[in-house]
Parts: structure tokens; sequence; C-alpha cells
């Protein structure tokens, strides 16, 4: 059985879908289970159709989302699913709303409404509805809806290398950055089993990429045109791969791992 040396960089997570990613030190992975917290509330906009009560995944352009939206990268945010406290930062103004409070909500989506100059006649509506996740994919199977993305750093370089112009690996919002693995070597392994320690990722599909990726994270403008360069100098328009976890347990950036064909 063929294995791959690889290393784990970065561990990122979602809270509230479209906003910014949360950094963590660990993460805890059940077998069959998503990245806690990662994803499980959105901005639904105006008509978008979806019912708390009865929860059935939607397309991303029912929410708030980069794919429409550039100017949500430069808001910087953050999301305490405990204290459901939401902050939002953009220039030198600071607001925070309590989420767990219903008028703080609507000050939130309106506050958002506003400042993305959003063309809904009405502001977004916050939802959860947990253990529903409002990920791209939730659209596909109950079992993509508990995916978890991972991206390959030297698919990345690579890609940048070919464009002569550096692309930084947030444009693509994974929850798990690696490196050690040849340039998209993890696109052909579909079907593989990325290990490390106790953790078995087993690759169920390419992640195909959307206007969301042409928004650099830094200026919140689009500057690359990211799904038509993929398929202009590779022949598609993938990067990164999408895993279920076969077996659970703790990752740890810095950790060392595998890929078993």
């Amino acid at each position: 059985m063929a294995e791959t040396n690889l290393a784990l960089t970065r561990l990122n997570r979602f809270p509230v879908k479209g906003l910014s990613a949360e950094s963590l030190e660990s993460i805890v992975l059940e077998a069959e289970h998503g990245v806690p917290g990662d994803r499980l509330f959105g901005f639904a906009r105006y008509n978008s159709g979806f019912d708390p009560q009865n929860p059935e995944p939607l397309p991303k352009n029912r929410f708030v989302v980069l794919a429409n939206e550039a100017a949500l990268a430069g808001l910087q945010t953050r999301f305490d699913a405990q204290s459901r406290v939401l902050e939002i930062t953009t220039g030198d103004e600071q607001l925070r709303f309590d989420m767990r409070d219903s008028d703080e909500q609507q000050k939130a989506a309106a506050y958002l409404h506003s400042v993305l100059a959003l063309s809904d006649p009405e502001p977004p509506v916050f939802v959860s509805s947990a253990p529903h996740r409002f990920t791209d994919v939730s659209v596909v199977s109950p079992k993509m809806m508990n995916a978890v993305s991972v991206l390959n750093l030297a698919s990345v370089k690579a890609l940048g290398d070919r464009l002569n112009t550096p692309v930084h690996p947030a444009r693509f919002r994974a929850n798990i950055e690696i490196d050690g693995l040849p340039p998209f070597a993890e696109l052909d392994a579909v079907g593989s089993t990325l290990c490390f320690g106790d953790v078995r990722l087993r690759i169920l599909s390419r992640t195909k990429r959307c206007a969301a990726t042409e928004v650099n994270p830094k200026t919140a403008e689009r500057d690359l045109k990211l799904p038509y360069l993929l398929r202009k100098e590779l022949g598609h328009m993938d990067m990164g791969i999408y895993v279920e976890v076969l077996s659970g347990g703790t990752l740890i950036p810095g950790q060392a791992g595998q890929l078993i064909d």
C-alpha cells in the first residue's frame, strides 16, 4: 500500500456561512460528522425559502456569500457560538450584536444589508437549524453536508506560479490546509485516505470552484477570475477536495500524516 507523507499546516472553521474564518489550535472530529461549529449559522437572503423548522439544503446564492458579495471580504467578523455574540469590524468601526436577541439579529442583518449594498428589498435573516450545515455541497447529500474541505498548499502555489501571481490560500476557505503532497496529487486521489494519528479522512470528491475565489481576501476586490483561469490552465475548475471522517480524533497544526492509496 503506497503512502505519501504530508503535514497539517492550518485548521479553520467558518461559524457563519460567508463570514470570516476562525483559525483553530485543534479540532476534535467524530466519524460521519463535519468540523464542530462549522457553518451552523447563516444570513438567508430575502425570499430564500429556508425554513428553520424544516431545513432543506439550498443553493449558496440564497445566502449572503462571497460568490455574490465581494465586499464581505472587507468585513472582519468573529462569532462566539456559546455567547452568540457577533462582532463586525470594518475600518475603524467595530460593532457587537447579541444574536440570541431577535432585535439584535435584525440590527446585524440591517447593517449587512446597508454596508454590502444588497439589492434585496429587505435585509437578510439570521438563521440556524443545527445539526443542519450551510455547506456549499449540502445540496448533494447528507453525507456531503458533513464533508470537510481540504486544501493542498502545493497546488495553490503551483497555480500561482502558472499565473505568475501569488494566490492566497484563504480564497478557498478550507477547513484543513496541508502541505507535503505534490501539486494537484490530491485531485487524482479520490477514494484514498488521509491519516493523521487516529483520524482517517476518506477523499470523496474534488472541489469545483466558484466566483467566491475571484475575491482577494486582503483587498475585497475581484482581481483573479480563478474558475476561468483554472479551466484555462488545467482543463478543469477544481482546487481542493472534500473528505468524510471515517474515524475521529484530534487534529493539531504541525501534525504529520500520510495519504494512503
